[in-house]
C-alpha cells in the first residue's frame, strides 16, 4: 500500500493561466508531485520567467504561446502537447483576466474582451481536449472560479462576476455530459488571493475587502493550488460537480 495520502502517476496536466499567480503556484506543486505539466499562455515574456522559476526549483515543464480566446489555435496546441508527452490527463482552466468596471462605465468590448478569455476560452478549451481526455488516465477537468462567481463579490466588475458564475455553471453541466466517459469536472472558487489581480485595487478598496474575511486576511496562491491539487489525485474520483471555497469565510454556503 502506498504511503501518500494522494497518488497521481504518470500523468500531464495542461494548466492555461500557468505563467503567473495561481496558475504559476499549480503549476509547481503539480510538478512537485510528479505530474507531466504543460503551461500555457497567451504572454511568452510570462512564459519564459515561469520556465525560469521553476527551473531554479528543480522542476521542468514546457510552455506553449496560446491565446485561448481565439478558438481555432487551441487543438494545434494540444496536438503538440500529446505528442510530446503520450497523454492529456488533466486540464486546468485557469485563464483570466480581471475587471475592475462600475456598472455604469461597463463597455460592450471590455464585456466581450473579459467573457471572451474567462468563460468562452474556459469551455472550448475543455472542448478541444476532450478527444485526449477521453483516452486518457483518471481524466480531470478542473476549472478555476471566483467568489465573485459564489456571490457577486464586492469590488470587481460585472464582466468578471458574469463569467465566473458562468465557470460554475458550466462546471455542473459538463460534469453530468462528461461522467459517462469517467472525467470528472470540479472548481476551485478562490477569494481574494495575494497576486497581480489584487495588487490592482486600491489600498482603501483592499482595507475594506479585507474587513470581509472572517479569518482575517487574503489568501495565497499556495492555499488554491492545493486544493485544486485534490481534484487532480486518483483520490477524488468519486467528486464530480463540485465547488471547493477557499476564499477565507467570505461565502459560506
Amino acid at each position: 500500500m502506498s504511503k501518500d495520502i494522494f497518488t497521481f502517476g504518470k500523468r500531464t496536466a495542461v494548466i492555461t493561466g500557468g505563467s503567473k499567480n495561481i496558475g504559476l503556484a499549480i503549476a509547481e506543486i503539480f510538478s512537485r508531485v510528479g505530474l507531466q505539466v504543460a503551461i500555457v499562455s497567451s504572454n511568452n515574456k510570462h512564459l519564459s520567467a515561469a520556465n525560469t522559476y521553476l527551473i531554479s526549483k528543480g522542476y521542468f515543464t514546457s510552455q506553449w504561446v496560446c491565446d485561448i480566446s481565439d478558438v481555432d489555435s487551441i487543438t494545434p496546441i494540444l496536438n503538440k502537447i500529446h505528442q510530446m508527452y503520450g497523454s492529456i490527463d488533466i486540464l486546468v482552466n485557469c485563464a483570466g483576466i480581471l475587471d475592475l468596471s462600475p456598472v455604469e462605465d461597463t463597455t460592450e468590448e471590455n464585456w466581450d474582451n473579459v467573457l471572451d478569455i474567462n468563460l468562452k476560452g474556459t469551455f472550448f478549451m475543455t472542448q478541444k481536449c476532450l478527444p485526449f481526455l477521453k483516452i486518457g488516465t483518471d481524466s480531470r477537468v478542473i476549472n478555476i472560479s471566483s467568489n465573485a462567481g459564489r456571490m457577486g463579490g464586492y469590488a470587481n466588475g460585472m464582466s468578471y462576476t458574469a463569467s465566473k458564475g458562468g465557470i460554475i455553471s458550466i462546471t455542473y453541466g459538463l460534469a453530468r455530459k462528461l461522467a459517462p466517459f469517467g472525467i470528472t469536472v470540479n472548481c476551485v472558487a478562490p477569494g481574494t488571493i495575494e497576486s497581480d489581480m489584487s495588487r490592482m485595487r486600491d489600498a482603501e478598496t483592499h482595507k475594506k475587502l479585507l474587513e470581509k474575511f472572517p479569518l482575517g486576511r487574503i489568501g495565497t496562491a499556495e492555499e488554491v493550488a492545493s486544493a485544486a491539487l485534490y481534484f487532480a489525485s486518483r483520490e477524488s474520483g468519486f467528486s464530480t460537480g463540485a465547488v471547493l471555497d477557499v476564499n477565507g469565510g467570505m461565502f459560506m454556503g
